[in-house]
């Protein structure tokens, strides 16, 4: 019998295996996983801060300047990563974003021994003995923010990668009605990445001491990279999918969006980019509330040691619960637009309903504040309320952009707004730490609360209306659905 040389582009059908394959959930998978160890990598710092803070002498606002150069630099780099995602490929694209972040994550186990070094101490031991308020101390605290902002930047430069090789992932392997869900799920990650953190890294500190967790999510990374590397391939020409499946992703091209073939459209400039009002409707929303998550995740440790006195592992299990409970608005989320869409809605309108009762979820963290005399458990629970809503909305804010823009943009769009995102949470990182350490300082009152748990209360103001803030403005900017072509 002569054997068939066509190329495998598309594996065939045949009478022995009519069904569906669906490998598009292993691509899915693996976005989980990387977006668990990208946050896994962010959190290892907000949760070493008490010890960090002790060890190096810094105040509020030294911490907040680590952050906020984070997410400065993260956003900046993000306008550049989807542009060069969009150039290089997803596969590749991918792969030398995570290695990059990796690189970084582990080098932050160096920041001690150069401190030690440039500063002149002999060890760890000296640099604790170190006596606050003097000159050397002063040494110490500038040397150490020094090294973490030159380590956080290099970790923003790759993690800028994550979201629009994620996203322009999504597009390539789902239809436009699987997408938030998709979304959702492999966003979630964020949120297990949150839940492990707590669980593990306190522990490595403990006994292996606080380098050591840098370490190990570094090297994660680079296990990540190998699977990566072995099983992602373009739906088009991968063997583990069959014709059914390929139809099945490809549903939607009698839209207009999809009539030109991806290999013919054009790559948008960044200047075409700007021109749309559907992508400042993306760049706002980000901007208004990616701030919010970040101020979740970073400072959530720092705000119960302040308003409880917790520190080291008795933080882990409430923010262990905190992230867990953000797993249901991740998940759920991305997949409650459907109702709306298979009631008639077009994607971009049931969306927008969706995230419109999602916007009104974050106003119970207004009352984090005058009901955490209850319990530290009261607070824990209200603000994970409102980081679920913003892991639902987050779900859906990026697949508005599959909604409506080719795919040979959709990572530079995604890149656009999560600059602007970035934007957004420099401001609320550095201005949070410079309130923080004001409101200790003065022993400023709101609300019956004074000093820090003050600054605390008003934050949590801004956390609880930023959302309902972005819907409008966003409506406003695209009030209907449009395609771009």
């Amino acid at each position: 019998m002569q054997k068939n040389k066509e190329p495998q582009t598309l594996k065939p059908m045949n009478n022995l295996n009519p069904k569906m394959t669906n490998y598009r959930w292993v691509i899915c998978a693996l976005l989980f996983f990387a977006t668990t160890v990208n946050y896994l990598d962010r959190q290892v710092l907000s949760l070493l801060q008490p010890l960090l803070e002790e060890l190096f002498h810094w105040t509020d606002n030294d911490y907040g300047t680590i952050t906020a150069a984070f997410s400065l630099f993260y956003a900046f780099a993000t306008l550049f990563a989807g542009r060069f995602v969009d150039k290089v490929g997803t596969r590749k694209g991918y792969a030398i974003a995570i290695a990059v972040w990796s690189l970084g994550a582990g080098v932050h186990a160096l920041c001690g021994v150069v401190t030690e070094r440039l500063v002149g101490l002999p060890d760890t031991a000296a640099l604790r003995s170190v006596a606050a308020g003097t000159d050397i101390a002063a040494q110490v605290s500038f040397v150490s923010v020094t090294m973490f902002i030159i380590c956080r930047c290099v970790l923003a430069l790759g993690e800028s990668g994550n979201f629009p090789a994620a996203i322009k992932t999504t597009a390539e392997y789902f239809p436009k009605k699987d997408r938030a869900f998709a979304t959702g799920i492999f966003n979630s990650g964020a949120n297990v990445g949150a839940i492990i953190a707590p669980l593990t890294v306190p522990l490595m500190a403990k006994y292996w001491g606080w380098e050591a967790a840098f370490v190990v999510v570094g090297i994660i990374g680079f296990v990540w990279l190998g699977f990566w590397l072995f099983v992602y391939k373009k739906p088009e020409g991968n063997p583990k999918m069959n014709a059914l499946e390929i139809a099945y992703i490809n549903q939607d091209s009698s839209d207009a969006a999809r009539q030109v073939s991806t290999t013919q459209q054009k790559k948008m400039s960044f200047g075409q980019c700007m021109k749309y009002k559907q992508t400042w409707a993306f760049a706002v929303g980000k901007l208004m509330t990616d701030g919010v998550w970040w101020f979740f995740l970073f400072w959530t440790p720092a705000y119960l040691k302040v308003q409880y006195n917790m520190s080291g592992t008795e933080i882990a299990l409430p923010i262990a619960v905190l992230y867990t409970i953000t797993v249901v608005g991740s998940v759920f989320g991305g997949k409650f637009p459907s109702y709306f869409i298979n009631k008639g809605m077009n994607p971009y309108t049931g969306r927008m309903r969706a995230m419109l009762i999602i916007a009104f979820l974050p106003l119970v963290v207004l009352l984090a504040q005058p009901l955490g005399y209850i319990s530290y458990w009261v607070p824990i629970l209200l603000i994970a309320v409102g980081a679920s809503a913003h892991q639902a909305w987050s779900a859906n804010i990026f697949s508005t952009i599959g909604d409506m823009f080719p795919k040979t943009a959709i990572a530079t769009i995604v890149g656009v707004g999560t600059m602007a995102g970035g934007v957004g949470a420099f401001f609320i990182q550095k201005g949070s730490g410079m309130f923080f350490t004001f409101c200790g300082e003065t022993q400023f009152a709101f609300l019956g609360f004074v000093g820090k748990p003050a600054g605390y209360a008003i934050v949590f103001i801004f956390c609880s209306l930023a959302y309902l803030i972005a819907w409008v403005i966003m409506k406003s900017l695209v009030p209907k659905y449009k395609v771009i072509v």
